[in-house]
């Protein structure tokens, strides 16, 4: 093995934007790259450790010893340490032993840019050229409009070492969910699917939440490729893909990017703002230039490298609040005295301009679930810049309300109406995601109340308003079917559960929701905007029923639903009719094949007798437990 020659990728330009915090293609430069110079193969390697003495190169290839392999730094105050090693190609186990100019402190860590890792419990990177020849070509020209926020966009969130195994327990590869998951997804006709962290992470009890290889699809499933062939088939389905993206905290592990170079590189150094207690991991520094490329850097890789259709960003109310799960005395005030983490914020806004920039066919979600305001408002008026937020009070108050028994329903209906009086403050996703079924809180039919067909009359009623409530829906797997336990991340979905009526019937519930609000733009082409939705009547208590109208462009395509919340069928139910004109019942949770009971109202009859302010009506039967939508 030669020894380190002296080379460089960095231009002076690089270097210049690099330190202004500029340089979002950074993957390019820094971590392992297989080159050939002057007529000889090997690897050049780049990592910034502005406090190091030195930095070796250590492998299988040297037998882990340091010294033989030791980096160049750059001239030029940036902190980087590189150089070209000949002979190393691609499969080369390797870290980067630093010594530091801080108390002589020493750590042996992975490669913040590695493409690949080992497969946890090992930590070293892995050299590797993830070469793939892509096949989605018809997708990457056409998503900017199917990805579009006047669009269907149902989402299927997936954990995808428990969305099925195989009978001894082992995961399927990426490969195979290309196969099994793709045409699951596409048989259900969900839009898009979104994957709970896939960069390599340490600690399957974390599902991903706590990231050491954020450059690395995870090895768990098979190699770099294989997740990009998966990624391809699934655009080659017309099917959007997702990523979970972790820019608040990172783990402390020995291996990973905490006290990188014995220093406080990725994380901020007052421990006040640098250290997550609920978590127990560490926050990056927003305010470091450096630490700003690299996250930017790694949010428009998976865009580019892996033709990622969107971000959901993961924990943005920690990021925005300096006092988050903090009591008095443990967070300082910014310069203003109040709590907001202005470095946060601005990294935020600079995110969502590149990634928009960069891409403009993608989407970035916010989980964020408090009350600051303009979270999906463009930056350019004042907002953070994200293309969707979580409405996490809607979630909230709509489960509280469905786990009540129905006969005290009329006196919580202010718990479902309530959300219209915010629904068009921001641009929604309507979520009901893995933490809500997890820690105690039961799977989602068994936290409805009544007998076996109540529960699950409720459950259909509960994903029927979600979907026509305005906003986008995501449900997370194994909700689509009403598994009964909760999700339990070491082990495969409760598969089984689809031979008995009830659980089937909910899976064909959700295929024709997902059809039904693909076919009817007015349940998308206005989801975001007020003029999309009236209400009919919010106030009929006493029966626990809603009626609203949902729009779109075209005044011909507007639906009307009829929601009742209770066991009891409200017969000859006169609800008023916007407009003249033959109406027909469109969907209807209480159909047979969903597992209800089968009555419908056919041959609807309007009638000039005003109701409900307006000057014609008709008169329905609601079934049980039911949510209907006519045109």
């Amino acid at each position: 093995m030669g020894k380190v020659v002296p080379h460089s990728l960095f231009s002076e330009f690089d270097i210049d934007l690099f330190k202004a915090g500029k340089h979002f293609q950074l993957y390019e430069k820094l971590g392992s790259h297989i080159i050939e110079l002057d007529g000889v193969k090997g690897t050049y390697f780049a990592v910034w450790a502005p406090t190091a003495k030195s930095v070796s190169v250590i492998g299988d290839f040297n037998y882990w010893l340091e010294g033989d392999h030791k980096l160049n730094v750059r001239w030029d105050a940036s902190g980087i340490w590189e150089g070209f090693i000949p002979g190393i190609d691609k499969g080369t186990l390797y870290k980067y032993k630093i010594h530091s100019n801080n108390a002589d402190i020493q750590t042996e860590k992975n490669d913040p840019f590695a493409k690949y890792c080992e497969h946890p419990p090992k930590t070293a990177s892995i050299v590797w050229d993830a070469e793939y020849d892509w096949k989605d070509k018809e997708w990457m020209g056409y998503r900017a409009d199917k990805n579009g926020l006047d669009k269907p966009y149902s989402v299927y969130e997936v954990h995808l070492g428990s969305w099925k195994r195989k009978a001894d327990n082992t995961f399927l590869s990426y490969v195979e969910l290309a196969q099994d998951l793709v045409k699951y997804v596409k048989e259900m006709g969900f839009t898009h699917v979104e994957f709970m962290p896939i960069m390599e992470y340490p600690y399957d009890p974390s599902w991903g939440y706590q990231l050491t290889g954020y450059f690395a699809p995870t090895s768990r499933f098979g190699k770099p490729e294989d997740f990009k062939f998966l990624v391809d088939k699934l655009h080659q389905n017309d099917i959007g893909v997702i990523l979970d993206w972790v820019p608040s905290h990172f783990p402390e592990d020995a291996h990973g990017l905490g006290f990188f170079d014995g220093s406080h590189l990725y994380e901020h150094p007052d421990r006040r703002r640098g250290y997550h207690p609920d978590w127990k991991s560490l926050i990056f520094n927003y305010g470091r230039n450096e630490v700003r490329a690299f996250l930017i850097s790694n949010a428009l890789f998976w865009l580019d490298k892996y033709h990622v259709d969107g971000l959901r960003v993961d924990a943005v109310a920690s990021m925005l609040y300096l006092d988050y799960s903090r009591e008095d005395g443990e967070w300082e005030p910014n310069m203003y005295g109040n709590n907001e983490n202005l470095e946060a914020m601005s990294f935020l806004r600079e995110f969502n301009e590149a990634v928009y920039g960069g891409f403009p066919g993608v989407q970035t979600i916010a989980e964020e679930s408090t009350a600051f305001t303009g979270v999906s408002r463009p930056v350019k008026y004042g907002g953070l810049g994200f293309g969707m937020k979580w409405m996490m009070g809607w979630m909230h108050d709509t489960l509280e309300y469905f786990k009540k028994e129905p006969i005290y329903r009329k006196h919580h209906q202010n718990d479902l109406t309530f959300s219209m009086t915010y629904a068009f403050t921001e641009n929604f996703m309507l979520p009901f995601s893995h933490d809500e079924v997890v820690y105690g809180k039961q799977s989602l039919v068994y936290r409805m109340p009544g007998d076996e067909w109540q529960r699950f009359a409720n459950l259909r009623l509960l994903f029927g308003y979600m979907f026509t409530h305005p906003g986008t829906n995501l449900i997370f797997m194994g909700g689509e079917f009403g598994q009964t336990s909760e999700w339990n991340f070491q082990q495969s979905l409760e598969w089984h559960l689809t031979q008995y009526a009830f659980h089937s019937g909910i899976q064909e519930l959700i295929k024709d929701l997902n059809q039904t609000y693909k076919t009817y733009p007015a349940l998308y082409e206005k989801q975001f905007s007020p003029e999309g939705f009236e209400w009919i009547d919010y106030g009929d208590h006493e029966n626990s029923v809603l009626t609203y109208i949902r729009k779109g462009h075209d005044k011909k395509n507007d639906v009307l639903i009829a929601c009742n919340f209770t066991p009891v069928p409200r017969e000859n139910y006169r609800i008023g009719v916007p407009k003249s004109g033959q109406i027909k019942e469109i969907f209807n949770s209480d159909a047979k094949k969903y597992g209800g009971s089968g009555v419908s109202n056919n041959a609807i009859k309007l009638s000039t007798k005003a109701w409900h302010g307006r000057k014609r009506s008709m008169v329905v039967t609601i079934p049980p437990l039911s949510i209907l939508i006519f045109q």
